[in-house]
This record gives structure tokens, sequence and C-alpha cells, in this order.
């Protein structure tokens, strides 16, 4: 058999004095948390583990004895040392012991109460203490490798690093203590603290009181009877910063919610978004601070007129194009004119709406740089709304076309059942024979010759705005990308593995240091981090989205059928 002895690194320059640890005998494995000095009562050691047993729920005993003897090993310490183990009940006593400076050591065990010792091979596996208690050992990702072996491997592995994570109660005591009992472990020197880190949490109280109150109010006017009513839901869900605030202020009930995080996972996901919500703002306070300076809220609000008029311009020009002769096609001359002079009479209106508020725009344009205090995605929802307002005469535009174009595409379709004597059963939602008169025969083919002459001429301005829209579309979409990328990327884990990789653990490897015939083999166990990937993919933040997520096959068939492209995500739909 195999023994496995996990040795804490800190603990090998110890004086003299007996392992603590827990022995898992599934594995073979004793990991050894503290070693305790000279002199010491049983008495006293065995009620200080029971106490810290029942505090921590591990089975921490009195595995075996530790000498490090600057000199020669003592005879009579060899025996004291041996005599201990009739003293503590564990079955299997280990025996480790280190001769001056040396760098080979001796690893032994007794069995108590067996007539035939098994002669076994020991494995002395070094690790860092202080690392393996402050990660978190992470599930294996599926790979190619049995899933059964991994799972088995990491189990064996959440075991031991769950013995050290458990045991923090035992750290807390260092050798200033007054106590009968001292002990070697990562923190004997002193328990690690900040004054900052402790100033910072007693303070945090009020705050997350004090936040906690006005998110209450905040979500209690919210949830009112006055934002109900029809106008105010229908903006409430449709415009994006209505969105980017509701998602906020979630997140802002999370991290001050007075709950403590039950496992790992609810305590980075808090991280994560409080790391979030801090860039987030500092980002938005820059951007502010831009925008005040040099007063370039005014030459924004300056060139925004002209660009509007520019535009207004083009979108005329192409109309006029569009009512002569479009790349040489020949247009139905009447639909054409009156198409053309409808889109030119709108866009008379926006030209209007939009010299009306030109004195306004740099007020509103002041009041929206302000809002940059409350997040640069704030910052870019309102930017995506205001460039959905301006375009608002191109979505009209794309409106008044896909509704003519579906409206043909789906006549010409029922007439084109009509000659093969079938018909759509709406109750059973399928195409059934039917039979018709000479009379229907008649109209139907009056009114597909119609609209299939008709059809180039409301095409072609169906894809012109259509094409519009799109562009619109993704200059939106790529603003919402990076609402997102901000909302969603979990920027404390990022840092964490960036500057304390071991926090996050992927699973561990092994360093020989030792081997030699007549010696244990020596192990040194480094742990390997998540790779930045996997970081990612773990602790993402969820996310909303504003547009619905259509596969490339639906959007071409919703584009070739003339169906709405919507900017918003449709009711009842749920997103991630």
């Amino acid at each position: 058999m195999v023994l496995k002895v996990f040795f804490p690194s800190c603990c090998s320059s110890a004086e003299s004095g007996i392992l603590i640890g827990r022995w898992i005998s599934e594995q073979s494995s004793a990991v050894i948390l503290a070693v305790v000095h000279f002199p010491f009562i049983p008495v006293q050691v065995k009620q200080y583990l029971s106490e810290i047993q029942r505090v921590t729920k591990v089975s921490v005993s009195v595995l075996g004895s530790w000498s490090n003897s600057k000199q020669a090993k003592e005879e009579s310490l060899s025996e004291f040392l041996e005599d201990l183990g009739t003293i503590f009940s564990h079955e299997l006593w280990i025996q480790i012991s280190r001769e001056g400076n040396s760098k080979f050591w001796s690893c032994s065990t007794l069995q108590k109460h067996s007539d035939h010792p098994k002669e076994e091979e020991i494995i002395l596996v070094y690790y860092d203490q202080r690392k393996v208690m402050l990660s978190h050992l992470h599930p294996p990702l599926e790979t190619a490798a049995s899933p059964d072996q991994k799972a088995d491997d990491a189990s064996k592995l959440s075991a031991i690093f769950d013995t050290v994570a458990k045991s923090k109660t035992l750290f807390l005591t260092d050798r200033y203590d007054d106590g009968p009992i001292k002990l070697t472990h990562w923190q004997s020197d002193g328990v690690e603290a900040s004054i900052i880190v402790e100033l910072m949490k007693q303070a945090s109280v009020p705050a997350c009181m004090l936040l906690t109150f006005l998110l209450s109010l905040i979500s209690g006017i919210c949830r009112s009877r006055v934002l109900k009513v029809w106008p105010l839901s229908f903006l409430w869900s449709k415009l994006s910063t209505c969105e980017q605030l509701g998602h906020r202020l979630q997140h802002l009930q999370v991290i001050s919610s007075n709950k403590k995080a039950q496992n790992q996972t609810q305590l980075m996901r808090k991280a994560n978004i409080f790391v979030s919500l801090l860039i987030d703002v500092v980002l938005g306070m820059l951007l502010m601070s831009w925008l005040y300076r040099k007063n370039r809220i005014g030459h924004l609000a300056d060139t925004l007129i002209p660009v509007a008029d520019h535009v207004a311009e083009e979108l005329q020009d192409l109309l006029q194009w569009l009512m002569g002769a479009p790349a040489g096609l020949k247009m139905n001359r009447a639909l054409d004119q009156v198409l053309g002079r409808f889109f030119l009479y709108h866009i008379h209106l926006w030209i209007s709406y939009i010299h009306l508020m030109s004195p306004f725009i740099e007020m509103i344009l002041w009041y929206v740089g302000l809002s940059s205090c409350l997040g640069l995605t704030v910052a870019l929802c309102i930017l995506s709304d205001i460039i959905a307002l301006l375009t608002f005469h191109i979505y009209c535009f794309y409106v008044y076309g896909a509704r003519l174009y579906c409206l043909k595409i789906y006549g010409l379709s029922s007439l084109w059942r009509l000659f093969r004597g079938k018909k759509w059963n709406v109750l059973r939602q399928r195409v059934d024979s039917c039979s018709y008169d000479l009379d229907q025969l008649f109209i139907g083919t009056l009114l597909f010759t119609i609209l299939l002459f008709l059809l180039p001429t409301t095409a072609l301005y169906y894809l012109v705005f259509t094409l519009l829209r799109l562009l619109v579309v993704i200059v939106q979409g790529l603003i919402h990308l990076l609402v997102d990328l901000i909302d969603s990327l979990p920027l404390y884990s990022i840092i964490l593995r960036l500057c304390r990789s071991y926090r996050l653990a992927a699973g561990v490897k092994f360093r020989v240091l030792e081997q030699q015939d007549g010696k244990p083999l020596r192990l040194l166990m480094q742990i390997n981090p998540l790779s930045y990937g996997s970081v990612v993919q773990t602790y993402r933040l969820p996310t909303y989205s504003c547009y619905p997520k259509d596969s490339w096959t639906s959007l071409c068939k919703k584009l070739f059928l003339g169906e709405l492209i919507y900017p918003w995500k449709h009711k009842g739909e749920k997103q991630d």
C-alpha cells in the first residue's frame, strides 16, 4: 500500500513535536495541518482537538511525531516520540524526522495493533498551506479524457483542499497567544490583517444600510402604478436606457444585501458585480469630464444639426434616384411616383421637426452628458436611444416598405395556391385541396398579374430601406455589444487570475524533489490555475439583451418575407 503524507512546507523548519491533521482512509492519505511543540499536556491537546472538530466539522487528530534536530538525533528523543503513539489513539503512527541541515528526510510508520505490520511505501508531498487554503478548486472541464476518471481525481483533490480550507479556525492560533498549546502553521508568526481593510469593513455597514434603504425606495417607485400607465410602461420596456438602469439597480441590490454569501460562487459573483459597477462609474466620470472640458457639448450640438440636414439631403437624393430609372431598371411609374412623394413628404416633416428642436439640443446634450456619472454603460445606452430617435424616419420608411412588400408576397403566395386548386386551412394550419369556379379563377388571375408586375417597384424600395435599417441596427448592435461586455465581463476574477492565480485552481501538478533508495519519495504539489477563457466562462455575469436572438436562417427568412426586425425583444421572450 502506498501511503501519501501531505506535509505543509511552512513546517519544515518547525521545532520537534507532534503532527496534527486529518487521516483520509479512502485514499490512504494523511493531511498534516500543524505541528504542536513541546512541552504540552496530552489531555489539553485532546481537548483542543475536540474543540477544533466541533467548530470545523473536520476529524482532526494526532497522526504522528515530527523531529527536527540540529545535531544527530538522540536516542532518548526517539524513544519518547515513539512512546507518544501509545497515548494517542490513531492506529497508524507516522514518524517524520529531519537530521541537521541535511536535505534527506526519513519517514516511517508504526502500526499499534498489528502482529504482522505491512511494509508500506511512503510518498511525502509538500504543499503551500496558505495557497491551498485560499484557493478554490474548480470542477474539471469536459475534455477528451474519461469523465469518471477526472471526477474521481477531482474528488480526491477536493478532500485535501476542503480539509485545509475548513481548518481556518486552527490557523487563528499563533505563537503570541498565551495558551498552553504552541503550534506551527502558515499563520503561526501572526494572523494576516490590514487596518485599512478592517476600517473599510466597519464603514461599509452603515453605507450598505443607507444604500439598501435608497434602493428599496427606488424599487417601490418603479413598482408603483404610475409607471404602469401605458405610455410610461411602453417606454420603460423599449428604451435600452431604462433596461440598463433596471439591470444596474438589480446589481446594487445584490451587493448591498446583508445576506452572507453561502458559497464561493456567490461571493465571486458579488465581487465581480462590485468591480464591474466601480469601473463602469469611473469610466463614466472620465467621459463626463471629457465632455464638459473645452465646451465639447456646444461643439457637438452645433455639429448635430448640419449632420441631420446632410442625412436628410442624401435621403432626398436617393428617393429622386429611385423615382427615375435606378440602375436602368424599368419601374411602374405611377406606383414609383406615389411612393417617392410619400417618402419625400416624411423627410420634409423630419427636417421641420429637427429644426424645431434645434434650440433645445444643447440643453438636452448637457443633461445627457451629466447622466454619465451613472456609468459608461448608461451613457452608451442613451447614445443608442438617441440614434434610434434621430433615425426614426428611416425606421418608418422601413416599416412602410416592409408592410407593403409583405402584403404582396403573401398575396402572391395565396393566389399561387388558387391556380393549383388549393387553399390554406386556418383551423388545421395546413394546405388543403379546394375547387374554384371560373369567376374566382379569373379574378385571381387578374390580381396575381397586377401584384406580380408591381412587385419589382415595391421590392426595390423595400431593399433600399431595409439596407438603411440594417445599417442603423448594426451600429446599435455594436453599442449594445460593448454594454454587454462591460456588464458581463468578470473583471474581479480576471484581476484575481492575473495577480493571484492560485486562488482559482483548476488542478495540481507534482514536481519531484528527491528520489533515492531507502528514502521516501518527496514531491512538491503546485497549483495549476484556471485559464483565462475558463475564468470568463465560469464567472461570466448574466446580462439582458435588447435584441431577439434569431438565427441567421430565421433572419434571412424574415428579410425575404418582409417580416419586421424589431430593435427590442418580443413580449414573453426570455433572455439570459
